[in-house]
């Protein structure tokens, strides 16, 4: 037990450190390259953040670990709204991107609702399944970058090296991977000395343990102003989970679930349509962020008594 607190700790002060970075230097590099920031939280920074699902839904479907494959994914995205978006609201409220809400989160919301549509018959994302959700990726990544180099945005002047920016690039996410690799595996092993079944620690441990890049990454974004990255990043990881994690672990090896995942994938959906509504109608503010987190407590006191 002492042994897996040590790697929690580890592991938070590798994410706090390597986000920071991270987020410092994507900035930077889109101000090199001229590239809006947004397209850098929609693809680098949620690429990024992402890496800690992508290795354990990959690991987990090729063990036949179905429950954590699914579990990781959806859990981690609930997480990634509810609490990374709550969260980083309460701090500095976030000013969402007009593009992200017309086009990002409704097709965010569109992919759980597929992912549903997907599982619903067999409760199984076939080979098949999953060649349609790389493909819609792969589609997404195109039109996002299409539409969003041609936005304007403030100039700003980035003194740093191009060589350097790389660097720290790469130092970010290797902090920021092994962080989330070092509190899963501490987190996990806890949970297990207390008892906890294998589908509550994908659903619960390993998704927010997964999550954390995302959640540190994004509440720094946020404290240094940086909403496009903020926001950007959640919705961007959400997307990347679902369409290309889940894609490449079921065509690895199709993944079949027990019917609570279907469930959860449900709830997935109804939440992420449920606050695209509230904000366009209100803003991302501390209330509406306060909102979102108590709804993820509900949640979780929900997955732990059924």
């Amino acid at each position: 037990m002492i042994l897996a607190c040590v790697f929690i700790v580890l592991g938070f002060f590798f994410l706090v450190k390597g986000a920071d970075v991270f987020v410092d230097s994507a900035s930077g590099v889109a101000t090199k390259l001229g590239v809006p920031t947004l397209v850098i939280g929609l693809t680098i920074v949620a690429f990024g953040t992402s890496m800690p699902e992508l290795a354990v839904s990959v690991t987990a479907a090729l063990e036949k670990a179905n429950e954590i494959a699914v579990g990781n994914v959806v859990g981690s995205n609930i997480f990634n709204l509810l609490v990374v978006g709550g969260l980083s609201a309460c701090i500095y409220p976030l000013i969402v991107n007009p593009a992200i809400m017309k086009r990002d989160w409704p097709l965010s919301t569109l992919a759980a609702g597929v992912l549903f549509l997907f599982l619903l018959p067999d409760l199984t994302i076939s080979r098949i399944e999953a060649a349609i959700l790389l493909v819609c990726f792969g589609f997404l990544l195109y039109v996002q970058i299409k539409h969003t180099k041609n936005e304007t945005e403030e100039k700003k002047e980035e003194h740093r090296s191009m060589p350097k920016l790389l660097l720290l690039l790469v130092l970010g996410i290797a902090g920021i991977v092994i962080g989330g690799k070092l509190t899963v595996e501490g987190a996990t092993s806890l949970a297990r000395i207390l008892g906890l079944s294998e589908t509550l620690i994908g659903l619960t441990i390993v998704a927010i343990g997964t999550s954390l890049p995302e959640l540190v990454t994004s509440v720094v974004a946020a404290k240094k102003g940086e909403n496009e990255i903020a926001m950007g990043n959640i919705i961007g990881s959400n997307l990347f989970n679902i369409l290309c994690i889940l894609g490449i672990s079921s065509i690895l090896s199709p993944i079949h679930v027990e019917t609570t995942a279907l469930m959860d994938v449900g709830i997935l959906t109804l939440i992420s349509l449920g606050f695209w509504f509230v904000c366009k109608k209100f803003s991302l503010d501390r209330r509406v962020g306060s909102i979102m987190v108590i709804t993820y407590v509900i949640y979780m006191v929900y997955i732990i008594l059924r």
